[in-house]
């Protein structure tokens, strides 16, 4: 049986950080912003800290992609042969997409506060000074700064659920139960 550390390690670590970072930000970073003074300052530090963290999200899914075509193409015949394993992989992929579509997403927006030096009260909430289209695009962030690191949570989860799915027992039962 070949390992598949490399690419279970870029799947992990690059979730680990598609998770921490985004959940990081969220709490710390937008809440950090509030104390920079004027609304200018509160906007101009959380946009400068969510653009510092793009290239550093985009490496960490990346990898985390990489890792999971990986973990594909080294699982593929448990895929098709263990009961259960399609379906974690199918929940796995469904959470992946949506996960990369709200990332996407969150990203156009905070190009249009980024773009436009939005003010703020706090990381992704407008202040009286802030345009109407850049305070639309905060307080869809607002929302959406918690569903990508629920999504990744998710994804956590789901990629244990996988690994208790290759413990010899659980091997042998979906075998046994696919055969069946």
């Amino acid at each position: 049986m070949a390992r598949n550390t490399l690419s279970r390690s870029l799947h992990d670590v690059g979730l680990a950080a598609w998770f921490g970072g985004t959940l990081a930000n969220a709490v710390a970073l937008n809440a950090a912003a509030a104390e920079a003074g004027d609304a200018q300052s509160v906007g101009d530090v959380a946009n400068a800290g969510w653009d510092r963290w793009t290239p550093v999200n985009a490496v960490a899914i990346g990898a985390h992609l990489i890792g999971s075509v990986g973990q594909l193409r080294g699982n593929r015949d448990r895929l098709k042969n263990q009961q259960g394993v399609a379906t974690m992989s199918t929940v796995k992929s469904v959470l992946t997409i949506a996960a990369l579509g709200v990332t996407g997403y969150s990203r156009v927006l905070g190009q249009k506060t980024s773009a436009g030096r939005a003010p703020s009260s706090s990381g992704t909430k407008p202040s009286k000074k802030t345009s109407a289209d850049a305070a639309s695009a905060q307080l869809q962030l607002d929302k959406l700064q918690w569903v990508i690191p629920a999504l990744t949570g998710a994804l956590v989860v789901v990629s244990s659920f996988a690994g208790e799915q290759q413990r010899p027992a659980s091997v042998l039962e979906g075998l046994t139960a696919k055969k069946s």
